[in-house]
């Protein structure tokens, strides 16, 4: 590896490090490429998952794994969701000040976390932190870098949210490894307060909403995994009241106005052709009606203060036992 094509952390670095460091990325990437043959996932996109897998066992091993709590598309996949959709990024709820400078030099710190050899190298001279705007799915600071195994560049990308809590408290998960290397072992968020903080997202936009990836992920969540009705109600009560919005009990998002809509059902076809989700509902009407019928007593419920105790065996409905 030259100099030009190594990142600062080599510079100076022996010349038989620099070969041992070669050789384990070129190792690593023979078995992802075998990994891609054998699942017929792309490889790139493996390679993207891989990138993220390490990044994250390195914050798991660096001393600020207690400042955040993992979230969003990954935290499905550390659900074992059995229809994940595809991401880029790493969205983790922070617990530290919500400070452009302080999140880049927390995750410049975890680029150069000393973890067992993977061929990943993390170049934290490359971050580059900015706000995340009023327009993104929730204010905080997002963070990009780069990352290489040998010769392959990866775009990295961490989004960290602040300021929501996590019902019930956070709990150590243990996120599933591609190749047999040690496993991230952080804090994730709950279900409930994932589907509590896309909910929001639903109610607040009503007819402007967009995000279809919503829609998608709360519908296979409540396909796969069992709720209680009083700890879904307060997940969903409390991050209304954080975000400052009264829970509606008729939720524009899950009417047959918004199901029916024909740029919404656009949307939703836009959404599948990118993901390729081929095992998803391809009529929006039949995923709204679902989310309707697992959000709608819900909120109905709280939007009448109403206590809410009854019981979610996927795929529903909701009853008493």
């Amino acid at each position: 590896m030259s100099g030009r094509e190594g990142h600062a952390t080599l510079r100076g670095s022996p010349p038989v490090k620099r070969r041992r460091i070669k050789d384990v990325a070129a190792s690593i990437r023979q078995r992802l490429l075998q990994e891609a043959q054998t699942s017929k996932r792309p490889f790139n996109e493996l390679l993207q998952y891989f990138a993220m897998e390490r990044f994250l066992y390195r914050l798991s091993s660096s001393q600020h794994s207690s400042a955040f709590v993992l979230k969003g598309a990954l935290m499905m996949t550390a659900w074992r969701v059995a229809v994940t959709r595809p991401t880029k990024d790493i969205d983790l709820l922070g617990q530290v000040a919500n400070e452009v400078e302080r999140v880049v030099a927390m995750i410049k710190d975890v680029c150069t976390q000393e973890v067992e050899a993977d061929g990943l190298e993390f170049d934290p001279d490359s971050a580059q932190g900015e706000r995340i705007t009023e327009e993104a799915e929730y204010e905080g600071v997002r963070v990009r870098f780069r990352a290489s195994l040998g010769t392959a560049r990866v775009s990295m990308q961490v989004d960290v949210g602040f300021g929501d809590a996590v019902i019930p408290k956070p709990v150590l998960a243990d996120y599933p490894v591609i190749l047999e290397l040690p496993a991230p072992r952080l804090r994730g968020y709950t279900r409930e307060s994932s589907i509590a903080e896309k909910f929001h997202t639903m109610a607040r936009r009503g007819l402007l909403n967009s995000r279809m990836r919503n829609y998608f992920d709360i519908w296979v969540l409540s396909r796969q995994f069992d709720f209680q009705g009083k700890v879904l109600a307060k997940a969903i009560g409390e991050t209304f009241v954080r975000r400052g919005l009264a829970v509606p009990s008729s939720p524009v998002a899950l009417t047959k106005e918004f199901a029916e809509d024909a740029s919404k059902a656009a949307q939703w076809k836009g959404f599948l052709r990118k993901t390729k989700l081929e095992h998803a509902p391809q009529d929006l009407v039949e995923v709204v009606e679902a989310l309707a019928d697992f959000l709608g007593p819900v909120a109905a419920a709280l939007g009448k203060g109403q206590k809410f105790d009854l019981q979610w065996m996927a795929p529903g409905p909701w009853s008493s036992s």
